[in-house]
């Protein structure tokens, strides 16, 4: 399946994107290992928010590099790189004035899910958390949720670098609940080999979101008007749902 999403790029890519000219800016796509919207697999980035920015960008008639590093990282490099584009990256009131923002790539759906062979863990509201343990990734926007809520880190809160982490976590009984998003979920049990049913969500997070691509509020105006202009153009003639429907089946 991942050869054959490889080798569809160059299809999609071919609905008469704009040529990049030397003297365009180059933007430096940051991300991370949150899978499928963006993950690293054999040195390259890959996912459904890597290969629609890279169809913006051709769109658009700009060049594009990416990186994927861990989100502290991630959100290091984009704060310190002029032309920086920060992706997949929850759209939140705290996040609104610290960025500009060309979107949305998809809705966001974070659900808490326990192992479903543990059977004695009944978590209806966070309130009932007790001693148990949630992992989430590392200053997230679902790690700081839940910090709002009162959680707290090292305590209730185990924090890991990705979703990966934490799932491999979650299967060796260090910690009793996971935050993923719905996608990430069904994607890593895949990679693991493991069934669906192997997790159980016991109550959804947050479903009030959606994921953007962010640029820094010093970034040309008219850049981000170019990146959103195609990314409308790519909803309009169908390559975003043709794309969407190759990963979220």
């Amino acid at each position: 399946m991942k050869r054959r999403l490889c080798l569809a790029l160059p299809a999609l890519l071919a609905a008469r994107p704009s040529v990049a000219a030397a003297d365009e800016p180059v933007l430096l796509g940051v991300t991370e290992n949150l899978a499928p919207l963006n993950y690293l697999e054999d040195g390259l980035a890959q996912g459904f928010s890597v290969e629609l920015l890279r169809l913006m960008t051709a769109q658009a008639g700009l060049r594009l590099e990416l990186q994927v590093l861990p989100w502290q990282r991630a959100m290091q490099v984009a704060e310190g790189s002029a032309n920086s584009v920060l992706f997949s990256l929850t759209r939140t009131p705290e996040r609104e004035a610290q960025f500009q923002w060309v979107g949305p790539i998809a809705q966001r759906r974070i659900l808490i899910y326990k192992l479903a062979s543990r059977t004695e863990l009944t978590l209806t509201q966070l309130s009932e958390l007790g001693s148990a343990r949630i992992g989430v990734v590392r200053e997230s926007a679902a790690d700081k949720q839940l910090q709002a809520a009162g959680l707290k880190p090292g305590l209730q809160l185990e924090q890991g670098l990705d979703d990966a982490t934490n799932v491999r976590k979650l299967l060796a009984g260090r910690m009793d609940y996971v935050a993923l998003l719905d996608w990430a979920a069904a994607w890593n049990l895949r990679q693991l080999q493991l069934p669906y049913g192997t997790l159980q969500a016991v109550m959804e997070q947050d479903a009030s979101r959606a994921y953007y691509f962010g640029l820094r509020p010093d970034a040309d105006p008219a850049l981000v008007r170019r990146l959103q202009a195609a990314l409308d153009t790519l909803r309009r003639d169908g390559r975003y749902d043709k794309l969407r429907q190759r990963y979220f089946r």
